[in-house]
């Protein structure tokens, strides 16, 4: 399926060329007319009526996304068909947050089976009953893992933490040297547990600093065996996690058919699972299940995801918007435009469609973003002046989870004053201060910020992101481009630590050696 070639791509292509944006259509008329822009589901509000569409390029979305047979390919996302199709495997993170009954069958003891591992393990640490080497309860946590094996964790912490979490957590991703100093500054190994997340358990940067945290450990220890009660790793490469000297029963599963940065319901999950506890971790769980079956019973003209997705390649491929900016005016998910930037363009940055035939068309936009309302005086001159388009989500929550009401008011009052600004603009006299408005957004409103509404939100972004692709025709769960620079970088580290040298295609690379080399021998 080229989605060029169906009729409603084309009748929204002929729209685009005479479609002129009208303030006035976004009134509470305009809203029933269009079916209703403002959707909830599991305690997070999705409102659409600052888009650029009306009732017509609704109902053509809504055709685009019949004709591409998308309610058909959501039926197969949960029924555990291969929708992976460069690789062969279905795409089950659905399953990871259902209940029982609810899981293809294939694998609903799988899961069952490992999350009552998991829970053991959380319950064990959290009472103490889990205790390191020398007798002593644990009382720090690094997560060393990175991409998808780490930045839903780290958001989910950072989004929820508090004074009473019975854990120091730490995460450590970057290979930077500094980034493991900072890890593991002031910890005490005697009751420090290092979580590693590798699913092949070979992922440069994780493997370095596993290492780099495990030499750390044996040196303060003395101890080998002490590793058994300090290290446990989410992996499938069980013998490759053996030699590090983690025993079977310390090794949680990961699939092949969840990729990473859909991991976070998993195993993977689980420092919020030993912060929160377990019924917290339902509770996101729970939330997001609450989304998956929004996905899969609502129309698709009351669809949230589905609408965010269509209403995306309206914004994208017809309107020209060049980018995606994602503005919280939350502050606990400042890291949600990190999360974001891997869940959407590793997702559907792709050149390809799902044959392997080269696209005619763009895909996934650049996604970045800010926290508010530290972006108003940074990026949003180029926002309300800068003459290249763009598409935004706004995002706060209604109820703070502080005192500080009068602060919070002006926090709302800001996301509705960017809103009507990017929509509306200002006209002036003087050029210089003409603001053109015209900025499709959409506001999503978390009731309150909990594990639950942050379940709905982030898989509201993870089934956008399938819809999209569907919309595309691409495989959204293959991510074969971030290989290529780990696969070189490889090649490169022995011409830096003086065992080969560079040439040919790579001479450019050794000529940066050599500078590099002569800088090191000069100090």
């Amino acid at each position: 399926m080229n989605p060029t070639q169906l009729d409603a791509w084309k009748a929204l292509a002929a729209l685009a060329q005479t479609f002129k944006f009208d303030a006035s259509r976004t009134g509470t008329a305009d809203q029933e007319a269009t079916g209703g822009p403002r959707i909830s589901c599991g305690g997070v509000s999705i409102d659409f009526a600052r888009q650029q569409v009306n009732a017509e390029v609704l109902t053509k979305l809504v055709e685009l996304c019949e004709q591409a047979e998308l309610k058909e390919s959501i039926d197969a996302q949960f029924a555990g068909a291969d929708i992976n199709t460069s690789e062969n495997r279905p795409a089950l993170h659905s399953a990871l947050r259902a209940p029982f009954d609810a899981r293809p069958e294939s694998v609903a003891s799988v899961i069952e089976h490992e999350l009552e591992r998991v829970y053991a393990f959380a319950t064990a640490v959290r009472s103490g009953q889990w205790r390191g080497y020398t007798g002593k309860s644990i009382r720090s946590i690094v997560h060393i893992g990175i991409g998808g094996s780490h930045l839903g964790p780290e958001l989910g912490f950072s989004a929820l933490a508090s004074s009473t979490d019975p854990f120091e957590v730490r995460f450590l991703a970057n290979l930077d040297g500094q980034a493991a100093i900072d890890a593991l500054q002031g910890l005490d190994p005697e009751t420090t547990l290092c979580i590693i997340v590798s699913k092949s358990f070979t992922t440069l940067e994780t493997k370095r600093n596993a290492d780099l945290v495990r030499s750390w450990f044996i040196e303060r220890t003395g101890s080998l065996p002490a590793i058994a009660k300090h290290f446990v790793a989410v992996t499938t490469n069980l013998p490759a996690a053996a030699e590090f000297g983690i025993p079977e029963d310390n090794l949680f599963a990961m699939w092949d058919w969840v990729g990473g940065r859909y991991s976070l319901w998993s195993a993977v999950g689980m420092p919020l699972l030993l912060s929160w506890g377990e019924v917290q971790f339902n509770e996101l769980l729970a939330g997001a299940h609450e989304l998956d079956q929004h996905l899969r019973n609502a129309p698709l003209a009351e669809n949230a995801p589905v609408l965010m997705a269509a209403i995306g390649i309206w914004n994208f491929n017809f309107l020209e918007a060049q980018s995606l900016a994602v503005l919280s005016w939350e502050r606990r998910l400042r890291l949600l435009p990190d999360y974001l930037q891997q869940l959407e363009m590793e997702s559907n940055g792709k050149s390809v469609d799902r044959n392997g035939t080269p696209l005619t068309y763009p895909t996934m936009p650049v996604l970045w973003g800010g926290e508010e309302c530290n972006g108003q005086h940074a990026f949003h001159q180029m926002l309300h002046q800068g003459n290249r388009s763009f598409a935004a989500d706004l995002i706060a929550t209604i109820a703070p989870a502080h005192d500080h009401r009068e602060q919070h008011a002006w926090q709302l009052a800001s996301l509705l004053g960017q809103a009507e600004a990017m929509e509306l603009g200002e006209e002036h006299s003087d050029p210089n201060r003409v603001v053109a408005g015209k900025r499709p957004t959409t506001t999503i409103l978390l009731d309150e910020l909990t594990p639950r509404t942050l379940g709905t939100l982030l898989a509201l972004y993870e089934q956008k992101v399938f819809c999209q692709g569907v919309l595309w025709n691409i495989n959204s769960f293959d991510q074969w481009g971030v290989e290529i620079g780990k696969r070189l970088a490889g090649g490169i580290h022995p011409a830096l630590i003086g065992d080969k040298r560079l040439a040919g295609s790579q001479a450019k690379t050794q000529s940066v050696i050599d500078h590099i080399t002569r800088s090191y021998s000069a100090d």
